[in-house]
């Protein structure tokens, strides 16, 4: 199995476009088990494939971060078709290391993707699960947790980018 490394804020594959999954096949099978190994490393609660340097519409989500292996979800080319309400969560990304901040998002979500095998899923997700959901599904839309931020509290996260580079824990 291959060891991928997350890419950090600054490559720009993580603000490129990503083209839509297309082969159904083993492929897609084990990449998607390397995402899942490579996000609970992390550990993380999801992992998109342009975070490893792949631009395609790939999303892993697991809120159990390994523990329960039936709340692994791999979605390929999801879309949201339906939110509503609206709350304000800490969120973090595993391109940005250890910092995290407020992000409004929506309460409630419904997406539509493909399941690994390709056929259609729907998916419902609340609170964390719909937190997660938008959150790699910006990814996939090349939307990043600092495109969230405005004036003061952006420069204040870059300050954070910005230190943790002077000190050598951020490496592009």
């Amino acid at each position: 199995m291959k060891r991928w490394e997350i890419i950090l804020w600054g490559d720009p594959r993580l603000e490129a476009a990503n083209a839509p999954v297309k082969n159904f096949d083993e492929d897609l099978q084990q990449l998607s088990e390397e995402m899942f190994s490579t996000c609970h490393r992390a550990p993380g609660l999801g992992l998109a494939a342009p975070q490893i340097g792949l631009n395609i519409r790939l999303t892993v989500l697991d809120l159990s971060v390994g523990r329960d292996p039936a709340q692994k979800m791999v979605l390929a080319n999801p879309k949201i078709v339906e939110k509503s309400g609206s709350t304000t969560l800490e969120e973090g990304c595993l391109s940005f290391p250890g910092l995290f901040t407020h992000i409004q998002r929506p309460k409630k979500v419904v997406v539509s993707a493909q399941g690994v095998d390709g056929r259609e899923i729907l998916v419902e997700g609340e609170e964390l699960l719909a937190q997660a959901l938008c959150h790699e599904i910006d990814h996939l839309d090349s939307i990043l947790l600092i495109h969230h931020l405005k004036g003061l509290k952006r420069r204040m996260f870059l300050k954070k980018v910005e230190k943790l580079r002077k000190a050598g824990q951020w490496k592009r």
